[in-house]
């Protein structure tokens, strides 16, 4: 018999190992890594539109945690495009084999939790971890931070 689990942590992986030991049963788990590393980020990066991409350098440069609404400000009220943009690109990650499935998206919306039912996002977010990933990604890329002035010797200042 062969059981195939994708996207198991490795604390869960170990615990069903030693149920099955428990079963008198043989039990291979093979993990898979669907983390976010700088290399697949800029892999990611690299395949959307621009405006996709305008939209993750904008939520990495927020640290990760972007308001909807300075977003829609940005794109003169309309997400739709970038969003879709960006939600497509995984799946065709995957299809591609740049990642392994259950990869899950770098940028996700957050929501009102006050107002559960349908409703525009409050906000995009990245965690700590992917900010990283995609941070040194968009350096690659040649889209790093903007260099900042720095005064020698009291020089420039007003």
């Amino acid at each position: 018999m062969k059981i195939t689990i994708e996207g198991a942590d490795k604390e869960f992986a170990e615990k069903l190992v030693v149920l099955a030991a428990q079963h008198k049963a043989e039990l291979t788990v093979t993990t898979v890594d669907t983390t976010w590393t700088t290399e697949r980020a800029e892999q990611f990066l690299a395949s959307l539109p621009a405006n996709a991409l305008r939209f993750a350098k904008l939520v990495v440069d927020a640290d990760g945690d972007k308001s909807a609404e300075e977003l829609r400000v940005e794109f003169h009220g309309e997400l739709r495009g970038p969003t879709i943009a960006l939600s497509r690109a995984v799946p065709r990650g995957v299809r591609r084999k740049w990642w392994p499935s259950g990869t899950e998206a770098p940028i996700a919306p957050r929501y009102d939790p006050e107002h559960p039912s349908w409703q525009k996002a409050i906000a995009y977010t990245m965690t700590s971890e992917n900010v990283t990933a995609f941070r040194a990604a968009f350096a690659r890329l040649g889209m790093g931070p903007a260099p900042e002035a720095h005064a020698e010797n009291g020089e420039g200042e007003a």
